[in-house]
């Protein structure tokens, strides 16, 4: 789909306000949500090639969540381009025999490639994805896989960074949502990365390292990606803010997950809409 920055950043406020509007009904993991925000709305409403329609065809690119709890804003992008409505997810969300919950089913939700929520799970079975897609012969489709910057303290991370590398996987595309904080606290204090774009490269990656938070900026890093059929994967290390968009909530570990008032989510709600139209002059 062929979108302005104007209307992605529309797309990425709309997104915003119904995750808040969730977290004023339900407890969710709004926090990382809202820090993957951006990039999740441009690569559901502008990247991929996915029609809900045809959600099995095999000439789809697939995606993975391998942060599995990003599941709301996950959910909220399949249903901005025609999954489902997007009340569905808010009356849905966390009920007996509901499609939508803390973390992404595929067993109740067909638009769900794989169930995950196990950090470290999700990673190696893109790899195994995108290695399928190659000895089926498609050389053209993707895979994409949503990451934490917590979750690469996970063993199984690097063996599959490993792997993608040895079966030059170059229609694997890694994204970690790098906002720094885990559920406990920041990533320094819990276990330090390092240099995490030095330790991709160092494992024979492609490494795009920018602001996670610019529509701009992410819309050219996904217009740069080299073609699917190369033999390098790359990873996307996207810099972004904790509970972007919400001031009270911006880099604070406890909304990791939690729930808001109805008067939270309208002033919140207020706040973004004024924070675009002042931008876009409207």
């Amino acid at each position: 789909m062929s979108l302005s920055i104007k209307e992605l950043e529309k797309a990425a406020l709309e997104i915003r306000k119904n995750l808040l509007e969730l977290c004023s009904v339900q407890t969710i993991h709004i926090g990382g949500d809202l820090s993957i925000t951006d990039v999740m709305t441009v690569l559901w409403q502008y990247q991929m090639r996915y029609d809900p329609t045809r959600f099995k065809d095999e000439e789809r690119d697939r995606f993975v969540l391998s942060k599995g709890h990003a599941s709301a804003v996950t959910s909220f992008n399949q249903a901005a381009i025609g999954c489902f409505d997007k009340d569905d997810v808010i009356k849905e969300y966390a009920t007996d025999g509901g499609r939508f919950s803390m973390h992404s089913c595929n067993l109740v939700n067909p638009y769900v490639e794989v169930s995950t929520g196990s950090l470290g799970h999700g990673f190696p079975v893109a790899c195994g994805m995108a290695a399928a897609l190659r000895l089926k012969g498609n050389y053209a489709s993707r895979v994409y896989v949503v990451m934490g910057d917590g979750e690469q303290s996970e063993g199984s991370v690097w063996e599959a960074a490993m792997n993608a590398v040895h079966y030059k996987l170059g229609n694997l595309v890694a994204i970690i949502d790098f906002n720094g904080l885990e559920a406990d606290g920041t990533i320094d204090e819990i276990t330090s990365l390092g240099d995490i774009a030095e330790k991709y490269r160092a494992f024979g990656w492609n490494v795009c390292s920018f602001d996670g938070n610019s529509i701009e900026e992410i819309k050219k890093q996904f217009d740069l990606l080299p073609s699917p059929d190369t033999d390098i994967p790359t990873v996307f290390i996207c810099h972004t803010t904790k509970g972007k968009g919400v001031e009270f909530m911006e880099n604070q570990a406890r909304w990791h997950a939690g729930k808001i008032t109805r008067e939270q989510y309208e002033e919140s709600s207020k706040i973004l809409e004024n924070s675009f139209n002042e931008k876009w002059g409207l």
